[in-house]
């Protein structure tokens, strides 16, 4: 603006070199000044970016160096995630931005700063940072699995989803982040539900298997899904024991998709629970007669006899203690059949 009020001198013959406007880039930077050459087509996004850096909103150069290497690099990567070591050429970008939270955080940064930073994504919180890292390998394993309710081991993304994931559902983990909580729900709604994770691991795998069937779910025992033997699997919810040992919103998501208990006359004979049933299956038919009548699993006495419909009685007690002291030697199924029930040392079997 000073020059154009500069006397012009008569024109020359010589025609003088235009003129760059700001501070000279240093070693290893770009050249991102503008040319002092008006008749020269301009980008209109470049140049009231400049008017408001230099004219309306002046910013000291070397914080304004800072933004442009963050805007390259958001607009090269579409993040605002920089590693703490990265450099954009010779700037070091990484150690930058974690100046500019700790600014932040410490209530030193004024509010345009923090607005132009945020308008490039800006994550004032390396807690956020690493949430939106994890999160998108959580949308890929659940692409795959239909359920954010992963055992401990899975990854996805070379992230070790399945242990993030089961640390997130711990009680008080999301205390101070609602926004965490509500991003996870929007995915998937039962990712942390009140029952086994197990469970809703079969369910969700049922759900889209049935998912474009209409009426009733029928899969047989044998159909396997990530290893997991749904037809099974939804034979044993049909079954009135363990169906009345479910709670009422596991009851909507089954009927949701088709399954409903068997009928009376295709449950088998009480009768022949001693002759055909083991032991294991009389001690989980037990404690889900006392699930139903109780609405717990515990604690239970050790002297504690159940007595079933057909009048055989169960030492309920005893059944529980020693499987719990010899589940390191049970079936996955018979873990499943437990954790169903709300035995959480069941679930710690599995995982």
């Amino acid at each position: 603006m000073e020059l154009l009020a500069i006397p012009q001198e008569p024109q020359k013959n010589a025609v003088q070199p235009s003129v760059s406007i700001g501070t000279e880039p240093e070693e290893g930077e770009e050249e991102a000044r503008l040319l002092l050459r008006f008749a020269a087509p301009r980008d209109p996004v470049t140049v009231a970016e400049w008017v408001s850096w230099n004219v309306i909103d002046t910013e000291k150069q070397d914080w304004a160096r800072g933004w442009s290497k963050l805007k390259a690099f958001t607009t090269r990567e579409g993040h605002a995630r920089v590693p703490y070591g990265h450099k954009e050429g010779a700037y070091p970008l990484g150690q930058r931005v974690a100046e500019q939270r700790r600014a932040y955080a410490a209530g030193q940064m004024t509010g345009k700063r923090a607005q132009r930073l945020e308008q490039l994504g800006m994550l004032w919180s390396v807690a956020d940072a690493s949430f939106q890292e994890n999160l998108e390998a959580a949308r890929a394993y659940y692409e795959v699995h239909w359920t954010l309710c992963a055992p401990r081991t899975p990854t996805a993304l070379d992230r070790p989803i399945g242990q993030w994931l089961s640390n997130l559902r711990r009680p008080g983990a999301l205390n101070g982040h609602p926004t965490w909580k509500a991003t996870l729900e929007e995915i998937d709604e039962h990712w942390n539900p009140d029952w086994p994770a197990t469970w809703q691991r079969h369910y969700a795998a049922l759900r889209e298997l049935v998912g474009e069937e209409e009426g009733q779910a029928d899969v047989l025992p044998g159909v396997t899904i990530h290893a997991m033997d749904i037809g099974k699997w939804l034979a044993r919810q049909r079954q009135h024991t363990v169906w009345q040992s479910l709670t009422a919103k596991q009851h909507e998501l089954l009927e949701a998709i088709g399954v409903v208990p068997l009928p009376p006359e295709q449950e088998v004979p009480a009768a022949a629970s001693k002759g055909g049933y083991g032991a294991f299956e009389r001690g989980v038919a037990a404690l889900a007669q006392y699930k139903a009548r109780t609405g717990s699993v515990g604690p239970i006495s050790r002297t504690h006899v159940e007595v079933l419909p057909d009048g055989t009685e169960v030492r309920l007690g005893v059944f529980l203690s020693n499987t719990k002291t010899r589940r390191g030697k049970l079936t996955t199924d018979k873990l499943h059949q437990l954790a169903e029930l709300g035995l959480h040392w069941a679930v710690q079997g599995m995982v």
